[in-house]
């Protein structure tokens, strides 16, 4: 197999036969240390009777370094989409020059909405403070922090924009609670800062109360992500399956993975209404690049979960079974090794050796894997709420502004006025600095300016137009504008700090 160029090349998988159904699959060895455990992972699937056609496509820093920007050709796009699974091995970003990340593209492209990354303890053969640890990591994975959308917009200061939908809170919390009921669990855990973002985290939590009671055999809870994540450090084993925004779920389920004996062990699922991509969690490791050291392990077990997903679970099953015979041997590669508990200290190459004469073979201390009966999991289609009554309130105005005195800059303001939309509060960093403003806030060049409609006036886009432009005839730097609505009759923005 050559990862260096796409190719056609259809390899044949041991034990398959003519009359066998083969599911055609693109595969990208990766970077840095991709190569390495792409190929001692693959081995070890054509050992176990994996029934794959395979594409092969070059993605990441040598397309990218070719002057491919995204890091996937269109040949290669057309390669993922027709195979309809990507199995994936870690990638390098370069530095500067505007590049994005290829892994947000692809799941985003590609409505990848759900990522899963399971976590185990292998307690005792890999060492762990908690050997009782048994977690899922639900995340969504296209919206948030993640939409990558920032600006500069003063000297000072740059904002990036976080963006929850409900369609993607929908997607991603019945995803968690099917993939709970689908797997024997009992629990969901959402996990949100809405006490703080009380429209986006807020909409996240309000889409799980309403989820929570269509399940009614799964327990649930809510908890605010910052001791929820002190508690998944503490006590992972109080938790089962946790649902949460993109930024949350990227942080948590890296600390999973590193309390459960390492994120080298992790392999992650990304998984749309049509497509699904299977990768490890970690990175390329370009420093270890080469010297066949690299564990293999969370690519393996990307693998396991792909062989479930393309509906294979009793070769995800054998594979799965034979890599906790080998961890129980206590054949380990440098990451895990210790000699209280380690036999043998092997490189690549060898540990995927030793998974292979594993095959057929079940753990005798740790529970073995057992998927019969697996389903991957199917929602509806989403389906559009009633459309809301939407009734337009004011305009927060953002002016570039290099005074001191807020009064100064309501001065300024209130000439722009209009009978329909009045100045009622200027927020510096989100703070209301007017009116009653106090000294000791420090302000930077950065002025949210609300202006809100008058008692009884229904405020119009004409009445903002107005406003514009009478800032434009008055030198006022304004470098974006929000509307303000009410849903319903609801607000649908947010206060000032101090309002």
């Amino acid at each position: 197999m050559n990862y260096n160029t796409q190719t056609t090349e259809r390899p044949k998988v041991k034990g398959a036969t003519n009359s066998d159904a083969k599911t055609a699959i693109t595969v990208s060895y990766g970077d840095g240390i991709g190569p390495e455990i792409m190929e001692a992972t693959l081995r070890i699937l054509d050992a176990a009777g994996a029934r794959l056609d395979i594409d092969t496509i070059e993605v990441g820093e040598k397309v990218y370094k070719s002057g491919v920007t995204t890091g996937i050709s269109d040949a290669a796009w057309d390669a993922v989409r027709k195979n309809k699974i990507f199995f994936k091995g870690p990638i390098t970003t370069p530095q500067g020059g505007g590049y994005k990340s290829l892994n947000v593209t692809l799941r985003k492209t590609l409505g990848l909405y759900a990522n899963v990354r399971p976590c185990n303890s292998y307690y005792p053969f890999v060492d762990t403070r908690h050997p009782d640890m048994d977690v899922v990591i639900i995340r969504e994975n296209e919206e948030d922090l993640y939409a990558g959308i920032e600006h500069r917009q003063t000297d000072e200061v740059v904002q990036c924009l976080k963006l929850i939908t409900r369609p993607g809170c929908e997607r991603i919390i019945r995803y968690a609670f099917e993939y709970a009921m689908s797997q024997g669990r009992k629990k969901v855990t959402c996990m949100t800062k809405d006490n703080i973002m009380k429209q986006t985290d807020g909409l996240f939590h309000k889409v799980f109360r309403e989820i929570a009671p269509e399940y009614p055999q799964i327990q649930s809870e809510h908890l605010i992500v910052d001791i929820g994540t002190a508690l998944v450090a503490d006590s992972p084993e109080r938790f089962d399956v946790v649902v949460m925004p993109n930024l949350y779920g990227d942080i948590v389920s890296d600390v999973t993975s590193q309390i459960s004996g390492s994120v080298g062990l992790g392999g992650s699922a990304n998984i749309g209404s049509s497509c699904a991509m299977f990768e490890a969690i970690h990175g390329s490791a370009p420093d270890i690049a080469g010297q066949d050291i690299a564990n293999p392990s969370g690519l393996i077990q990307a693998s396991v979960m792909l062989l479930k997903h393309i509906g294979q679970p009793e070769i995800a099953e054998k594979v799965q079974n034979a890599w906790l015979k080998t961890l129980e041997q206590g054949i380990h590669t440098t990451d895990i090794y210790r000699k209280s508990q380690s036999k043998e200290r092997v490189g690549t190459r060898a540990f995927a050796d030793a998974v292979i004469a594993n095959l057929g073979k079940n753990p005798e201390f740790m529970s073995p894997a057992n998927y019969n009966g697996f389903k991957a999991i199917s929602l509806p289609e989403y389906k559009r709420k009633a459309t809301s009554k939407k009734e337009l309130k004011g305009v927060d105005v953002f002016v570039d502004w290099r005074g001191k005195d807020p009064d100064d800059l309501a001065a300024k303001l209130q000439v722009i006025e209009n009978p329909a939309l009045k100045l009622s509060m200027i927020t510096n960093r989100g703070v209301k600095v007017w009116p009653n403003g106090f000294d000791e806030t420090f302000c930077t060049d950065h002025w949210r300016c609300r202006f809100s409609a008058s008692e009884g006036v229904q405020a119009r886009k004409e009445d903002i137009i107005e406003v514009l432009q009478k800032a434009v005839i008055s030198n006022v730097d304004i470098i974006k504008t929000e509307n303000l609505y009410e849903f319903d009759g609801v607000r649908g923005y947010s206060l000032g700090q101090g309002q």
